[in-house]
């Protein structure tokens, strides 16, 4: 099926929208870990923080699987008979990238203004450039998936609500929701380097406890 301006994520176009770069799905996402794996290992081997690695990796795999999930909640919902409103919604409205950037804004601020605690205790007092510039694009990256996948939720929840589905459909949007569910649960792979951060700590698990909630409601209510 064709996707038009509009009907893809922000990160699907970029990634099937420039000129020559005829890169399949899978490739995207096997770039993506092993550009952003080598980096964490390379960086943390190079300038010892060894420390930063475990809690790099475990970032980059969830950001993987977050593409993944993107590409397939893209893919399946633009299967959907749904009517040209929750398209744009869900894809056309670009909610998912002020999220990810309010959540990369926050979590940046905490670590830099309010706690620098966890940066102390991952990179040391005096962390190296390029391990926070390669830290930064790996946050972001998270909180981008994790944005979209919220946002997710909320378009599920007013499509359960304002759109009448077929009864063959219904059964493949309760799927799609509790792979947001899936995916939502992923993210708690970061609690063990979160128990010292309780403000973290309660974003990430408040996180997937409403894109719980709020996806088993779209659920319920379909």
């Amino acid at each position: 099926m064709s996707r038009e301006y509009g009907e893809t994520w922000v990160y699907e176009s970029l990634v099937g929208g420039i000129p020559g770069l005829g890169i399949s799905r899978t490739l995207a996402v096997a770039l993506q870990f092993v550009i952003f794996e080598v980096g964490v290992v390379a960086l943390g081997w190079y300038y010892g923080v060894w420390n930063a690695v475990a809690a790099g990796t475990v970032a980059v795999v969830v950001a993987a699987v977050g593409s993944v999930e993107m590409h397939r909640l893209g893919a399946k919902n633009r299967l959907l008979g749904t009517p040209p409103e929750h398209k744009r919604l869900l894809f056309g409205s670009s909610i998912e990238i002020v999220l990810g950037v309010l959540a990369f804004i926050a979590l940046v601020t905490y670590l830099f203004a309010w706690d620098g605690t966890l940066i102390n205790r991952l990179f040391g007092a005096d962390p190296p450039i390029p391990v926070v510039y390669l830290t930064l694009l790996v946050l972001w990256d998270l909180t981008y998936r994790i944005g979209t996948s919220w946002w997710s939720a909320v378009v599920a929840l007013w499509r359960a609500v304002h759109v009448d589905l077929p009864s063959e459909e219904r059964a493949t949007v309760r799927r799609l929701d509790a792979e947001n569910i899936g995916f939502s649960l992923v993210q708690l792979a970061l609690v063990p380097f979160l128990l010292s951060e309780p403000v973290l700590l309660g974003a990430v698990v408040g996180h997937v406890i409403a894109v719980a909630l709020v996806c088993g409601a779209a659920i319920l209510l379909t």
